[in-house]
Formats: C-alpha cells, sequence, structure tokens
C-alpha cells in the first residue's frame, strides 16, 4: 500500500475570511480526510519570511536544507502547536537547473525571473510574474540584450524558459533573497536582497532596468495592452552541487507537481508533472508526494472566487479519490499539509481512522 503526501499550498485561508469561505465550500471527502486524523498539528510561520512555507518545506523534501524538527506530540491525535521554523530558506536552484537539463559542476547559481514591477499608492510592488504572460521570442530577445551586461561583471546567464533563467554569481552566495511568490504584492522594499554586494546587485539591476526601459519588446507589449518587463528577480541562491538527496524525495522520482509554477514543475520527472492520483497508484514505489498548487496564485490576490472554484475541483480530481483510495486500502496512509502565509497545518489518516464514526466530517480545521 502507497502513502501519499498531499501539500496543499494556500489552502488554509485567512482567519478573517475563513469562516465565510468555509461555509461557502461543498468539499465532503476534504472534510472526511480532515476530521478523521490519526495525527495533526499546527505550526505557526514567519508571516515575514522571504520564502513561504510550501518553498521551504519542498526544499527540506527534496534533501536541500534540514527537515524542521517536530513537536514531541505530533504523534497524538491532538493540535500540537509549534514555533515558526527559523531555519525558512529554500536553495532550490541547483535542482531546478538540474530539472531544467542545465545541470552545472561549479559556482553558486540563482533562479531569475523577468518580472513587473508596480508602483502602489506608498511603494513598489512586484506583480505576479503568472500574470506576465511573457511570449519566448520576446523573452530571449530581452535575455540576449542583458546577457552583456551579466558577462561585463563575469557572470553567466542562462536561458530557461520565458520566464526562468539561472545566474551564476559566486561572489553573491552571502544574499539574502526572497522568492517572487513571497514579495508578490508586498512592499518591495522590505524583500530586496540583503547582504554582502547587495549593492552591486542593486547596480546592475538598475542598469538592466534602463536598458530595457524603452526596449521594443516593452513598446510592442504595451501596444498589446501588457505590462512592461522592467525588472528580474533572482532567488533560491544554491551552490551547483545542491541537488536532491539519494533517498529523498525527488532523487527517488516520487514528487508528483501540478498547476505549479515552471520552476516548481522541472521539480518532478516529467512523468509526474501534472499526473493524476489514479496514475500514481498505478506507479511504483511505496510512498509519493504532491504539490497542488492551484491555490497558490488566487490566494496570493485574495481572489476568493477563484479559490472556491479551484477548491472544487481539488475536491473532484484529489480528495474524492484520494479518500476512496483509503476506504478500499489501495492507500494505507495519507498525509494533507495545508498552508498559507503565516501558518501550516498538517493531517494524517487512515482507513483506520476514516472508521472513528464519533468524529463528525467538519471543516472547521481550515480554521487553525
Amino acid at each position: 500500500m502507497k502513502q501519499i503526501t498531499l501539500a496543499l499550498p494556500y489552502a488554509l485561508p485567512p482567519a478573517e475570511l475563513a469562516p465565510d469561505l468555509q461555509r461557502a465550500l461543498n468539499t465532503p471527502a476534504l472534510a472526511a480526510l480532515l476530521s478523521r486524523t490519526s495525527a495533526r498539528r499546527v505550526q505557526a510561520c514567519d508571516a515575514g519570511a522571504r520564502v513561504l512555507p510550501h518553498e521551504s518545506w519542498l526544499a527540506a523534501q527534496l534533501g536541500l536544507r534540514a527537515q524542521p524538527a517536530a513537536p514531541a506530540d505530533a504523534d497524538a491525535d491532538a493540535d500540537a502547536d509549534a514555533d515558526a521554523d527559523a531555519d525558512a530558506s529554500a536553495p532550490l536552484a541547483g535542482a531546478v537547473l538540474q530539472g531544467y537539463g542545465q545541470p552545472a559542476r561549479e559556482g553558486h547559481w540563482f533562479i531569475v525571473h523577468p518580472i513587473h514591477v508596480q508602483m502602489a499608492r506608498t511603494h513598489l510592488s512586484l506583480a505576479d510574474p503568472r500574470a506576465l504572460a511573457l511570449a519566448d521570442d520576446d523573452a530571449r530577445v530581452l535575455f540576449e540584450a542583458a546577457q552583456p551586461y551579466f558577462a561585463e561583471l563575469a557572470k553567466e546567464l542562462r536561458y530557461g524558459d520565458a520566464g526562468t533563467w539561472f545566474l551564476r554569481a559566486d561572489d553573491w552566495a552571502g544574499l539574502a533573497t526572497s522568492s517572487p511568490d513571497s514579495a508578490s504584492s508586498m512592499n518591495l522594499s522590505d524583500l530586496m536582497p540583503e547582504g554582502p554586494n547587495a549593492v552591486a546587485f542593486r547596480k546592475l539591476q538598475n542598469e538592466i532596468q534602463m536598458l530595457w526601459y524603452e526596449h521594443p519588446v516593452n513598446e510592442a507589449r504595451q501596444a498589446r495592452g501588457l505590462p512592461p518587463v522592467n525588472s528580474f528577480w533572482i532567488w533560491g541562491g544554491a551552490p551547483a552541487a545542491a541537488r536532491p538527496k539519494t533517498g529523498s524525495t525527488g532523487a527517488a522520482g516520487a514528487l508528483a507537481v501540478n498547476a505549479g509554477p515552471a520552476w516548481m514543475m522541472a521539480l518532478a520527472r516529467p512523468a509526474l508533472r501534472d499526473v493524476a492520483l489514479a496514475e500514481l497508484l498505478r506507479q511504483g514505489g511505496a510512498q509519493a508526494t504532491v504539490v497542488c498548487a492551484a491555490l497558490i496564485e488566487p490566494g496570493i490576490a485574495g481572489d476568493w472566487s477563484q479559490w472556491l472554484a479551484r477548491m472544487q475541483q481539488l475536491e473532484q480530481d484529489w480528495f474524492a479519490p484520494l479518500l476512496a483510495a483509503l476506504q478500499t486500502g489501495r492507500v494505507g496512509s495519507a498525509t494533507l499539509i495545508l498552508n498559507h502565509r503565516g501558518a501550516s497545518a498538517e493531517f494524517t489518516t487512515s482507513k483506520l481512522a476514516q472508521r472513528k464514526f464519533w468524529h463528525k466530517h467538519t471543516l472547521k480545521n481550515l480554521l487553525p
């Protein structure tokens, strides 16, 4: 029997909206999975961290950072409040490079995204890169225009796809960087790279911003009603040797990703990208970890009607089939990990736990 871990970034709604969203959901299978459990715990997360809880968790699953310690009573079927993870980091660049078929042997690498920075009322903010709609042809033109500026500083810039590039910058290894999803819609002054050589980074970023400001690609984009690509973002810094370890989720090829951003999809083998549960169960291996990322975009944007619609789709595609697989014994146990920026909740259930008829099915656990 297989053990399934299902990670659901942004499945926990904000506390102030959770009661209303809970009432609007019609997800009986999810209610069963969250109500009849053999273990559960709630962990506070630093809402101001430079990476989101699921990004830090994913790096730990791949063996790229230390696993956070579980509280002593995590095996009990009760809430177990834990302190925020002090080592919230996501050194993913080497693993993502490998997923793009471009592994590097040396150096310190970052993931790079072309972005649109917009002016809010009182500060600069990063628009969600998913909304950039950057075509490959345009991305390559901007990349080739910027590449000499990086090369002049002895920094290698590689092209992955339209929205995902890579940068070797050995002397920037000490920079503290933020993931684009953690920075989206936030005050950028709080999340810009900090540490040694931050000034050098800002200088290069300013040069690229000026280069792209009136670039024909951006003029054409704005004529089509699209936002200009006016800057770039780096994060996920890691040594080239930081690859998924043997025996980790990633190295075993058991990480599946559904509806994720391109960098996240690259962490899974092609056969495990947007794979259905039925196909996952047909594949070998005693364990599988799935990241269902469909809720990230509406969660960050605060688009709760879209969030509800995607939760209903997850009920159909994942929660109901997973519950059925538990009840028939095709899956031995399942762990659901739900989170938002400031908290993470983990629920483990099994066929035996689902027999706890005295536990009423409820979605109250969406309010940790």
